[in-house]
């Protein structure tokens, strides 16, 4: 495990593994493990269940768990749970049982894909920042959490108590984001650029904890590459595929999360993000079809 440094102000926590769908922020200040089979459950869904329609069998949605590695007690504890969080409704169709996804949820994962599966915008300094600055009364603290909560899923950094800083390119989505939650009354957002005092990359390292999210980048292309290479020299069957691809999507998405796309001048000497990427995509390309294909024989089945 990656534990963070200790910086002022509230912990920043270890990464959940999570989604915006199913965890309230994308770091744990918690002690103890996330829910895997939860979260597992959900990439498979986000990534497999869409393109049959949105709808699967019970018994082949805990036969596909069980490809990946998960127990049938976890992975029906995990739907369970994903009922009550209304991300799965129960639906027979043709006689058996089994689960489509909301409406809730679709339009979660369609937001994740737009993270997910496109190329982190690389900003520069002359670009400027957007600073968002919030007042929420005590009696309404709820909504407090909640704007938190979004606002680090959005990728932003925390540069003070209630005032958090982002790439400009960010504006929109936290524009679209405050309306849909209806929260315009309690957000106050700027656009700025840096002027002193403190030095900029220290600035931006301190935010966004730097060192602990390269740690997670040289710990995702140790098993990324090994994945990779394995595939180049001698590709594995359309099982192989299913269960290499959702393990390398459980491991990247976290980065569109935490890697706001900051200016390259910015970041450490030989930063990782780009190359992270590279092998992501790569193994997307190389990995998503024969998925695929193996998940509709395995349903056809």
């Amino acid at each position: 495990m990656v534990r963070s440094p200790e910086p002022p102000g509230p912990a920043r926590g270890r990464w959940t593994g999570g989604t915006p769908s199913m965890s309230a922020s994308p770091l744990q200040r918690e002690h103890g493990a996330p829910g895997q089979p939860r979260l597992l459950i959900m990439d498979v869904c986000g990534a497999f269940m869409r393109p049959l329609g949105g709808w699967l069998p019970v018994a082949r949605l805990v036969g596909l768990m069980a490809v990946v590695g998960v127990e049938e007690p976890a992975t029906r504890s995990a739907i369970s749970r994903m009922r009550q969080r209304d991300l799965l409704v129960p639906e027979t169709r043709d006689g058996q049982r089994g689960y489509r996804l909301s409406e809730s949820a679709l339009a979660a994962l369609d937001e994740a894909d737009r993270r997910i599966y496109s190329r982190v915008h690389s900003s520069t300094v002359a670009e400027g920042w957007v600073l968002v600055s919030y007042s929420v009364p005590e009696r309404e603290r709820d909504k407090r959490h909640v704007l938190r909560s979004r606002l680090e899923w959005l990728g932003f950094g925390m540069l003070g108590s209630g005032l958090w800083l982002a790439p400009r390119w960010i504006q929109p989505e936290l524009e679209s984001a405050v309306k849909a939650l209806g929260f315009e009354e309690y957000v106050t957002v700027f656009e700025a650029h840096h002027l002193g005092f403190e030095d900029l990359p220290a600035l931006v390292g301190r935010c966004w904890h730097l060192e602990q999210l390269r740690d997670l980048y040289v710990e995702f292309l140790g098993a990324a590459a090994t994945t990779a290479e394995r595939w180049r020299s001698r590709p594995g069957d359309d099982r192989d595929a299913f269960v290499d691809h959702v393990s390398t999507l459980h491991q990247w998405r976290k980065f569109p999360y935490l890697d706001p796309g900051l200016p390259a001048e910015l970041l450490p000497p030989r930063w990782e993000g780009k190359r992270a990427a590279d092998l992501f995509f790569e193994l997307r390309d190389r990995l998503e079809a024969p998925a695929r294909r193996f998940v509709a024989d395995f349903v056809a089945g």
